[in-house]
């Protein structure tokens, strides 16, 4: 591929068996790009990530058969709300519009698995932020998100978290962004 990339020969998929092996690759991509960034990334376990791939809920872009991105997506109380977390891509493959695939295809899944359900995600990103615009979210205070314990709780591990405990879970460094089914139209 020399200095450019193919991108179109990327594949991007839902994760599945064959993908376990790429767990210590995403995490590390995902510490690195947290660390770069100086920004607040929630930290998974190697568990956490192997057992989405095996329930079907990630997202994996392989170019020829090299890690190139992930996403994955999660259901919250009692799924009414989906999450799609945990996007990164690597380094040499940012800039070709490769995130945009894969986050609309954990858009795809999460409307496919639970197609009543209000999609959320948590960014920092103005990246992320642009594509989820483009998917239908609209920016929301945090009150409109899920009030699970559980999901709230996955924020421990991030940078900011003593901002969103300081300020009794209103607001942080992250924008929340939502598609409702019930009122947005998906693009």
């Amino acid at each position: 591929m020399n200095n450019e990339i193919a991108v179109e020969t990327i594949t991007v998929e839902i994760a599945d068996e064959k993908s376990l092996g790429y767990v210590e690759t995403i995490l590390e991509t995902i510490a690195a790009a947290a660390k770069v960034r100086g920004t607040g990334i929630a930290r998974r376990s190697p568990e956490y990530i192997e057992q989405k791939i095996k329930e079907g809920k990630a997202i994996i872009a392989l170019a020829d058969g090299v890690f190139a991105g992930f996403c994955y997506i999660e259901s919250w109380g009692d799924k009414k709300f989906v999450a799609n977390s945990g996007l990164i891509v690597v380094d040499k493959y940012r800039g070709h519009g490769l995130a945009k695939r894969i986050k609309r295809k954990a858009f795809e899944l999460s409307r496919l698995r639970y197609p009543n359900a209000k999609i959320f995600g948590l960014t920092t990103g103005l990246a992320v932020m642009k594509i989820n615009s483009e998917l239908g979210y609209k920016p929301v205070t945090f009150s409109e998100l899920t009030d699970d314990e559980a999901f709230w709780k996955g924020c421990q591990s991030c940078v900011n978290y003593d901002i969103l405990q300081r300020t009794g879970r209103k607001h942080c460094l992250c924008t929340g962004m939502l598609f409702d089914p019930a009122k947005d139209e998906a693009k």
